[in-house]
């Protein structure tokens, strides 16, 4: 097919090298990166910076965390399924095109002088950087434009309102989101940016957020990352290794008239401002209470070393780790990716910052929504945060091979 990634015209590291021998080497890492793109392999990243986009599992879940985020949600402005479906194709061949670290189309330089170009060119000369595109369903794309409402999973449901949010609805839902992942912003960014060219007069942005600094890891022997509040976060994180604890955690099994999300998952987005200024005139003791951990070492109460289980009951009962622990939600377990964010100032002087919140899980009925509520109604936590935005989405299963697209069970 002429739209597969083997066939790219040019590549970004092509273009590093735009002559000579500097020109073959970069054929040559092409065409590797085609190689990986196509094989079906996990989500591990390969050599040469690449991670497959084609699989049983979308990659940018269980893969290892990139370092920045861009993530936006998209309204679709047309009630025509085929022009949705064609969009949703579309995307897809971009998203093999840019996550094998090609341009989209011809890129910047091909088609026709008097028409835009197929590229918008400010990803050139830069490697794939890991890049992973994700792509979720909304519970407002079941309605009735698609003749989709019957097959709206029974686990994708409206999360209820806790106690203390303050959501607006200009950063939450969304029909369609994309979570784009990468070590390099610029990537992140060209990539949302061309998949929202693409889907021009069929969908638009309803909102987005750029993150940066990991909050979580999903590789066992990588260091935890810290939030903006000091302290590690995701210690206790689902391991992208622990293949057990995806199946069981994770991927959506896929029944009844959810059969097209076998192999799945159901992700949660909350935008999570963080008090900072308050934080900071807070004394390390309370910090520590507050969180249930040591901030140097990461470890719980009472224990050495940040990996050390945990003796709920020496933490105070309003403390963080104590109440999100699986063992006080009757086991309740999420995969967290989150990242922390700064947006300017709000007007007053304080800083606009916080947590982009990613869980992904089995059944948000069973993962984010009991660990939640449970968190909202006593979390010592909460003097210092607030959830401001909110959304949830189907996250489809991986795309097979180049004859498949993103969504595709859901339509046929």
């Amino acid at each position: 097919m002429s739209d597969q990634p083997q066939s790219a015209a040019f590549s970004r590291r092509a273009v590093l090298g735009w002559g000579g021998a500097g020109l073959a080497l970069g054929a040559a890492a092409a065409g590797g990166a085609a190689a990986v793109a196509g094989s079906g392999q996990d989500s591990s990243p390969s050599g040469d910076g690449t991670v497959a986009f084609h699989g049983p599992h979308q990659a940018g879940i269980a893969t290892p965390v990139q370092d920045r985020l861009h993530f936006a949600a998209f309204d679709v402005k047309t009630s025509e399924r085929t022009g949705l479906i064609r969009t949703l194709k579309d995307w897809t061949r971009a998203a093999e095109r840019m996550t094998a670290g090609h341009a989209v189309g011809d890129g910047a330089y091909g088609g026709m002088p008097e028409a835009p170009p197929d590229d918008t060119g400010e990803a050139l000369g830069l490697p794939p950087s890991r890049l992973t595109l994700t792509i979720g369903f909304g519970p407002s794309l079941f309605d009735d434009r698609f003749g989709l409402a019957q097959r709206r999973p029974e686990s994708l449901v409206d999360l209820p309102k806790f106690a203390g949010d303050n959501l607006d609805p200009a950063r939450s839902g969304g029909d369609l989101c994309v979570q784009a992942c990468a070590d390099d912003p610029q990537v992140a960014v060209h990539a949302i940016r061309n998949l929202a060219r693409i889907g021009f007069g069929t969908v638009a942005v309803r909102w987005s957020q750029l993150g940066f600094g990991k909050t979580s890891s999903t590789t066992p022997d990588a260091q935890t990352p810290r939030n903006l509040f000091g302290f590690k976060d995701g210690t206790r994180n689902v391991a992208g290794t622990d293949t057990g604890a995806l199946d069981r955690h994770v991927w959506a099994t896929g029944q009844g008239r959810a059969a097209w999300m076998a192999g799945g998952s159901y992700l949660v987005a909350r935008r999570i401002r963080m008090n900072i200024e308050t934080w900071d005139r807070t004394s390390l003791r309370e910090q520590e209470d507050v969180f249930g951990r040591d901030k140097r070492e990461g470890a719980a109460v009472g224990k050495a070393r940040e990996h050390d289980e945990p003796f709920l009951k020496a933490m105070k009962p309003d403390s963080h780790v104590r109440l999100s622990h699986p063992d006080s939600n009757r086991g309740a377990t999420i995969l967290r990716r989150g990242y922390s964010f700064t947006d300017g100032t709000d007007g007053l002087g304080r800083l606009e910052a916080g947590l982009f919140f990613l869980a992904y899980q089995r059944d948000p009925r069973t993962g984010f929504i009991p660990v939640q509520r449970s968190l909202a109604r006593s979390d010592a936590l909460n003097e210092y945060i607030q959830h401001v935005g909110s959304a949830v989405f189907a996250v489809p299963p991986g795309v097979q091979d180049t004859d498949d697209w993103w969504g595709r069970a859901l339509f046929i």
